[in-house]
């Protein structure tokens, strides 16, 4: 499953780079609001993925999950931080998001993080 994992991070930037080719005015607008959104300010970088990983583990969202995962990791946080904020959101999302925290693991062991 990890390996899924991986396959999703080595496509998705060629596909994301695609995307940006066929619509580009889109994908600059979508990548200005996330660069802003996630830069540091009150909260700094690492806290601000745990609260876009928790939506995406409520949203049911695979790939936001592996992405903010993986920005999470980058950004210094450890496995444990990340799969306590991303129990927070059982909390919020219940059962279909309990399940959703599988994905968080398996991107965790994907990125090889501690």
């Amino acid at each position: 499953m990890a390996d899924d994992v991986k396959e999703f991070y080595k496509e998705f930037p060629r596909l994301a780079q695609k995307m940006a080719q066929d619509i580009p005015d889109m994908v600059k607008g979508f990548q200005g609001l996330v660069g802003k959104s996630l830069e540091p300010g009150a909260l700094d970088t690492k806290q601000k993925e745990f609260i876009a990983l928790g939506i995406a583990v409520a949203q049911h969202c695979a790939p936001c999950i592996y992405l903010h995962t993986q920005k999470a990791v980058q950004a210094g946080a450890t496995r444990k931080e990340i799969l306590e904020a991303a129990g927070v959101a059982i909390f919020m999302g219940g059962g279909p998001a309990f399940t959703h925290v599988a994905e968080v693991v398996k991107a965790l062991d994907a990125l090889g993080a501690a």
